[in-house]
């Protein structure tokens, strides 16, 4: 297959309508019981996804616009295509386009945030290498593109220095809004320069998105905004948020990467990347009323990222 197939989407976020698409793609599991979660209060069509349990032992993701069934397509499409490729990938069980559906094996686990504290990090830091590293091959961005077609990205990249600078200040206290301005500068410089290799990424590699077993990780889940950027984008999310100040998982990660692919990172990018997206976070959570991922406030948040810049030597 080569390219993404013309995609059929439920009516409504709906019980009704998503046990007619279940009786359609999986008719092994039309039995079960089916609770959908209310919909998020955001309209935009893009987000108009969900996801909900099915029974004690599937997982099924679905959408009710065609930009959310779009993406929903082409992470069926990779999941299918890279099954064999990659490590952690979660096991797919029924698929279709028409309607779109995704059923997957569910696999029970906590957060990476849930145990980062508890977890030995060099064993942690091996296994997000190996999928990193399985996932920025040249030859998986072909498998995947053969699959789906072309991707660019980076998929919903974080907010942009220019909006930073703009509209984050009324959430900072007055002795940070220097500092932020700064950054923001900084990782305009630096991203600024082109990028020396372009992978296949996932795209939305926080902690949540991880299924851990105590060290163990089981599971990587929610490929919707896979898209192609550069390696250092996809370690942006390990030195934080909602995982405290320390940068030790991160430099960890990044030596068991580079000693498996041979490939060099620039902390200085990732970093760059990190501090867009922490700021990205703190401003569209505080616009929306919406609670940080750790429920702490936006100057703790700004105080952990300076403190992880100084740990890394930055600024």
């Amino acid at each position: 297959m080569s390219g993404i197939a013309e995609v059929r989407w439920l009516a409504e976020c709906s019980a009704a309508a998503l046990g007619e698409a279940v009786r359609i793609v999986a008719p092994q599991l039309a039995g079960y019981s089916i609770v959908v979660p209310a919909p998020g209060a955001d309209d935009d069509p893009v987000f108009q996804s969900g996801s909900t349990v099915i029974g004690d032992r599937f997982f099924v993701k679905f959408a009710w616009s065609r930009p959310a069934a779009l993406r929903l397509a082409r992470e069926i499409g990779v999941l299918t295509r890279l099954g064999s490729v990659v490590p952690f990938l979660p096991e797919v069980v029924a698929s279709s386009t028409d309607p779109v559906l995704l059923v997957t094996r569910l696999v029970p686990g906590r957060s990476l945030f849930e145990v980062v504290d508890s977890i030995d990090r060099e064993h942690a830091a091996q296994q997000l290498a190996s999928f990193l590293s399985a996932l920025h091959q040249p030859t998986t961005l072909a498998h995947a593109q053969a699959a789906v077609g072309e991707l660019s990205g980076p998929q919903l990249p974080p907010a942009t220095p220019a909006v930073l600078r703009d509209r984050l200040a009324r959430w900072l206290r007055p002795d940070q809004r220097t500092t932020v301005r700064r950054w923001c500068d900084w990782a305009d410089t630096v991203l600024a320069e082109p990028p020396a290799e372009t992978v296949l990424v996932h795209g939305d590699l926080h902690g949540d998105n991880q299924v851990w077993d105590r060290d163990e990780l089981r599971l990587i889940v929610d490929f919707e905004t896979i898209g192609t950027a550069e390696p250092e984008y996809d370690l942006r999310a390990f030195p934080g948020p909602a995982m405290g100040p320390g940068v030790e998982l991160l430099t960890t990660l990044m030596r068991n990467y580079q000693q498996l692919t041979g490939r060099d990172l620039s902390i200085d990018r990732v970093m760059a990347w990190h501090v867009r997206q922490v700021l990205g976070d703190i401003l569209w959570r505080s616009e929306a009323d919406l609670l940080l991922a750790d429920h702490r406030t936006p100057h703790q948040w700004i105080d952990d990222l300076a403190t992880r810049l100084t740990a890394t030597g930055i600024l």
